[in-house]
């Protein structure tokens, strides 16, 4: 193998997975906000490992620190979190679904308005966001970044009503997609959730301070009570008069991303009441239900397959084994040059249990199938250890469709479940037997007994369906505008 073909298999292989979207953290009047949030985002490092930042308000300025890497590369050390003077803070970690990979875009993203500073943080992804900023553009507007959370800045600094908070709805009203954002000004910090509710965004309390964050696993770091989800459409004015909610959208009903409790959030996050590790073993359990093998072993693709592998053994009364044990020490952009590090790269994440697959009929458990790379490898790592037979069972519907409200998906076209039968699908990943949850029995595992509502789904669930829930204005429109700058940044 050539060292241009081993590059091209190790970023397949990395592309062979749904990439976290973003996360978001805010601390409102706490002597220690900085460090909080730091906590806070350290906790929501699964949703976006590019890079990560921390805005702070001290009374009179804003301080900002914002980083590529990972937040325990960066926000560790106590003369960073000094710098960030203040006692409210917001920040962010991201995977970049729009825009490269640049300081630029690093968020929160801040700007000097009319009414004082103006700090934001944003998980999603709008879906008029091209098409707005062209419009901006071209009525003068000067953009510093290439990510969409700018054109939500924007659109607030020309706004003309005169409340910040104003401005801010009226800016909202003018964008399409997913968001959960906060915001920290000069006297409040602000949370908004999307009029569908698909991104998610929870109200927590430290001894009398109020935390916004993306999950409650980020509230269990820093020791803060869960209040509750904020609601589809709901955005919550926090100051130090307390808490405000306003709802200025059309009521709508919600439609949360199913991908969260699918892959997203974090295990040992509550999601909208309900445990997002129940979930995935109720996935598990179900896929059993539809889709029994007979087996000596069941065994989770690591990480994200545990849950469900244990919900499949449970029903299907087969032994549970983690018959694949991951390295989680492995750099994200490690390439080796050498031959034999060419010959040792694919199996660098996993490797075999063979005391627990050698002569056994493993069932094989992933939370999803992407471009079927990974689990093209997976299965012919099962046979060399021995396997005598490698049964696939995936606990989501089969991805057929692209995402754009802030998962990083491939194009349609790359999507193997969108090009290839079933049975094309487990000729190619080299598995005795394939079956996926089905999407009825992923809405029954979710506490729906009727299945998915078909006139008012209750979930965002585009990637298996084709329904997606808003317009796609920005993929309507011309593709020769998506060139955001001229600026190429290196590093």
């Amino acid at each position: 193998m050539t060292d241009s073909e081993m590059t091209s298999l190790i970023q397949s292989l990395h592309g062979d997975k749904l990439h976290e979207e973003c996360g978001v953290f805010g601390v409102y009047n706490h002597p220690d906000a900085a460090a909080l949030t730091a906590l806070g985002l350290h906790a929501l490092q699964h949703r976006g490992q590019e890079a990560a930042g921390i805005v702070s308000f001290d009374g009179e300025k804003f301080q900002s620190e914002r980083r590529l890497g990972l937040v325990s590369d960066n926000f560790t050390k106590a003369s960073v979190i000094d710098r960030l003077e203040g006692t409210s803070a917001i920040g962010h970690v991201r995977y970049s679904t729009t825009g490269e990979t640049a300081l630029r875009n690093v968020q929160p993203l801040f700007a000097d308005l009319a009414g004082g500073g103006f700090a934001c943080a944003h998980n999603g992804n709008l879906t008029n966001a091209l098409t707005l900023r062209n419009e901006l553009v071209q009525q003068g507007a000067i953009f510093q970044s290439t990510s969409d959370t700018e054109t939500i800045l924007q659109l607030v600094a020309r706004s003309k009503r005169g409340r910040t908070i104003d401005r801010l709805i009226d800016a909202l009203f003018q964008i399409q997609g997913a968001y959960s954002l906060v915001v920290l000004t000069n006297k409040k910090m602000i949370g908004a959730r999307d009029p569908l509710g698909i991104r998610p965004l929870v109200l927590g309390d430290l001894d009398g301070s109020p935390v916004l964050a993306s999950e409650t696993c980020a509230l269990d770091i820093i020791g803060a009570q869960f209040v509750r989800d904020l609601e589809n459409g709901e955005i919550v004015v926090i100051n130090e008069d307390g808490i405000e909610s306003i709802k200025p959208f059309p009521q709508m009903k919600p439609r949360p991303c199913i991908f969260e409790y699918i892959y997203f959030s974090r295990p040992d996050s509550i999601l909208l009441g309900k445990s997002v590790y129940n979930c995935r073993k109720n996935f598990g359990a179900m896929l059993a239900k539809e889709s029994y093998v007979e087996a000596d072993v069941v065994t989770p693709v690591p990480d994200s397959g545990v849950p469900a592998a244990i919900g499949f053994a449970e029903h299907a009364n087969i032994p549970f084994e983690m018959g694949i044990i991951r390295n989680h020490y492995v750099g994200r952009t490690f390439i080796e040059p050498t031959q034999l590090g060419r010959q040792l790269g694919v199996k660098r994440k996993h490797n075999p249990n063979k005391a627990h697959v050698t002569g056994k009929r493993v069932v094989l458990i992933d939370d999803s199938i992407v471009r079927g790379t990974t689990s093209v490898k997976i299965v012919q790592m099962m046979r060399e250890a021995g396997a005598t037979e490698v049964h696939m069972r995936i606990a989501c519907p089969p991805i057929t469709h692209p995402d754009f409200y802030g998962i990083d998906t491939p194009t349609q076209d790359q999507l193997l479940a969108a090009t290839h039968s079933m049975e094309e699908m487990k000729e190619y990943i080299g598995a005795d037997s394939l079956a996926f949850l089905t999407i009825d029995g992923m809405y029954r595992a979710m506490g729906y007994e009727e299945g998915r509502n078909k006139d008012l789904p209750q979930f965002t669930d585009h990637c298996f369906t084709g329904d997606y829930p808003t317009a796609l204005t920005d993929r309507e429109g011309d593709e020769d505008f998506r060139q955001l700058s001229l600026l190429q940044e290196q590093g």
